[in-house]
């Protein structure tokens, strides 16, 4: 009876803990999408065209390499890593695609071992990390540049044509107004929203990017997960960049610079930590849509590129700083 009476009046602080966690994350999230529809109005009423359908339209093309991406990469922050070779997984990727499609003369052929090769050089970051204890930092900024003198030497140090016509429909075919790129993006959204709250996987890596060793002795397998995950992204890279490759017309080893840093941005702005252990779809979501947007109206303002980096940065460097504040106020919490 004693015992009972403990159990149902129990105000020990690690209680609340699961139910003031997720309504931290509703209150963030909620007011992240506040801050988009403000700036979608604002856009709206100030920038000259942004409202048009065919704007709107290219908007959501031009997201797409971010937005995909961005699905794994949440997966891995959230897991408390960071992948800096995604930029150079989409550039060869696209390249070996070019060069087995053209050489085979079969698009499927051409597909099927561009993503692969993502997916390889995905499971090989998430080996050396998770088997050697290398820094993720360190371990993928050494894949990024070595898959990119992989994408030059594929493609012998220049873009490579496609000969078959019918890989340019990758990239081009359309449903209900949308093209291929738009769809594979939001089935991306879908399929890894569902990963990450509906699945014990998805549970396993928060778990394991809140506490690694805690995940360990629950019995979490962090080593097969970090590489799974990796090799996920791999995966999800291989695909864009394949699609990219779709969209030019050709493999170009010089494509994509600057890519992880845009993607990383995404993620961050839309809630994941990047000390690990807190990601919300949704979040990413929106973070990408405010990118977006933001890159649009720059557009349509024929803002000059280098202030479009100055702004890019500056993005990036709130995110970063909203991220520390929020880990701040959890610590309190």
């Amino acid at each position: 009876m004693s015992t009972n009476k403990m159990a149902a009046t129990d105000t020990s602080p690690t209680a609340p803990k699961p139910r003031a966690k997720a309504l931290r994350t509703l209150l963030d999230t909620s007011g992240l999408i506040a801050i988009f529809f403000v700036l979608f109005i604002a856009l709206a009423i100030f920038v000259p065209d942004f409202l048009t359908g065919r704007n709107i339209v290219g908007l959501l093309l031009s997201v797409t390499l971010i937005g995909t991406i961005a699905t794994t990469m949440m997966m891995v922050l959230a897991l408390g890593e960071v992948d800096l070779s995604v930029a150079s997984i989409v550039a060869f990727t696209g390249v070996v695609a070019a060069v087995v499609t053209s050489t085979s003369g079969s698009v499927f052929i051409g597909v099927l071992v561009g993503v692969a090769a993502g997916g390889a050089v995905g499971a090989f970051n998430g080996f050396v990390v998770s088997k050697f204890g290398i820094n993720s930092l360190i371990a993928t900024l050494a894949a990024m540049e070595f898959v990119r003198g992989l994408a030059y030497i594929t493609s012998g140090g220049d873009a490579v044509m496609v000969t078959v016509p019918s890989f340019f429909d990758l990239g081009s075919a359309s449903f209900l107004g949308l093209t291929l790129p738009v769809w594979t993006m939001i089935a991306c959204f879908v399929v890894f929203g569902i990963v990450l709250n509906m699945t014990a996987f998805g549970r396993n890596t928060l778990a394991t990017g809140g506490n690694a060793e805690a995940a360990s002795l629950a019995g979490v397998n962090v080593r097969r997960l970090k590489i799974t995950v990796f090799a996920l992204q791999g995966v999800v890279a291989g695909i864009a960049g394949v699609l990219l490759a779709s969209r030019m017309g050709l493999g170009d080893p010089n494509t994509s610079m600057g890519l992880e840093l845009a993607v990383i941005s995404a993620c961050v702005l839309g809630g994941v930590s990047l000390s690990g252990g807190v990601a919300s779809i949704t979040g990413v979501l929106v973070g990408v849509l405010i990118m977006g947007c933001v890159q649009n109206a720059m557009g349509l303002l024929n803002v000059p590129t280098f202030y479009q980096y100055l702004v890019r940065g500056a993005i990036l460097l709130l995110a970063v700083m909203f991220d520390r504040w929020k880990q701040t106020r959890r610590a309190k919490g």
